[in-house]
């Protein structure tokens, strides 16, 4: 049998019961539908209809529009039509396209064999399925192993959103001790990304389309040196504020930090922006607004030994 026809049994399969929120999700999506949605061997159930709605939502809307509507209903994929068997959810997109039950089943097979062509040559992630309202960054280097909190506001840009790629200003690979979520979702590690921590954020439930979502995520990492001297955020995606603050700390500031914007990594992050002063308490406080793809932002710094503590300093 080949690709297309096990695609068409797959989905003819899916659309029994109550679609794509059937119980054992995971027995239910045949190994084609699996590859083609991204679907792994460790995600679990809501991850597994998260996967599948948003893909086949995708797909849907390169449909007719005349079988738009059908194939919703089959499958499950609008919260108006979840109801628990097959021939009931045709019924009801009948009543709403004004047509016969059995003229709407035809147009569910045609819909479904033009569904596993599409699935077979559109790409599974098409554009941005997310994009970053806001990052606050806080790097503190005055202790003997450093923390870093990332606080995050995202925004879906597709329907059914269900994890994240989270790209870390820290540009250490795995120099860091620790990493944990403070709120917002549970984390996965994915493997290295080039010298990136490697890690995806599932979210508590799949997030609808223009919907926020709030997160944060600490870092410790094993020394000051572990980010050697600069903090950068490379957006993959579109990326509105990024604020960053730097705590360096009274008995160790660098006489030197300059901003870093529009750089490229290829050119060294070399500064190509001015030089920011350190406050009294030691902190640097930088923000950037709308920035681009692939370009970095953030600070770097000159290397400075931590300088005694004088006598008054001892006295406190």
């Amino acid at each position: 049998m080949n690709m297309h026809l096990e695609l068409v049994r797959e989905l003819k399969s899916l659309r029994k019961g109550r679609g794509v929120f059937a119980a054992r999700i995971g027995e239910r999506v045949g190994p084609n539908l699996r590859v083609m949605c991204g679907i792994t061997g460790d995600d679990l159930p809501a991850i597994i209809r998260g996967k599948l709605v948003a893909r086949l939502n995708a797909l849907t809307e390169q449909l007719s529009e005349d079988m738009r509507l059908p194939t919703v209903a089959a499958f499950a994929l609008s919260t108006e039509v979840r109801l628990p068997l097959y021939g009931d959810r045709l019924h009801w997109a009948a009543v709403k396209i004004d047509r016969d039950p059995r003229t709407v089943r035809r147009r569910v097979d045609d819909a479904i064999d033009q569904l596993a062509e599409l699935v077979a040559i559109t790409p599974s992630e098409p554009g941005h399925a997310w994009h970053t309202a806001e990052l606050h960054v806080v790097v503190a280097l005055d202790r003997p192993q450093p923390e870093v909190l990332e606080r995050y506001r995202i925004v879906a840009d597709q329907d059914a959103l269900h994890e994240l790629d989270i790209t870390s200003p820290l540009t250490t690979g795995r120099r860091y001790l620790e990493v944990d979520v403070f709120y917002g979702g549970r984390l996965r590690d994915r493997g290295t990304m080039s010298d990136r921590p490697g890690l995806a954020l599932v979210l508590p439930e799949p997030l609808p389309k223009g919907e926020p979502h709030d997160f944060a995520v600490r870092f410790r990492l094993a020394s000051p040196q572990a980010l050697r001297s600069y903090v950068v955020q490379v957006p993959w995606r579109p990326c509105e504020l990024f604020d960053l603050r730097l705590r360096f700390g009274r008995d160790w500031s660098p006489p030197h930090v300059w901003t870093l914007r529009d750089v490229r990594q290829s050119a060294g992050f070399h500064p190509v922006s001015h030089q920011h002063p350190v406050n009294r308490a030691g902190e640097v406080h930088l923000q950037f607004r709308r920035l681009l793809p692939s370009l970095g932002y953030g600070a770097r710094w000159e290397v400075n030994k931590r300088r005694p503590a004088s006598e008054h300093d001892q006295a406190q």
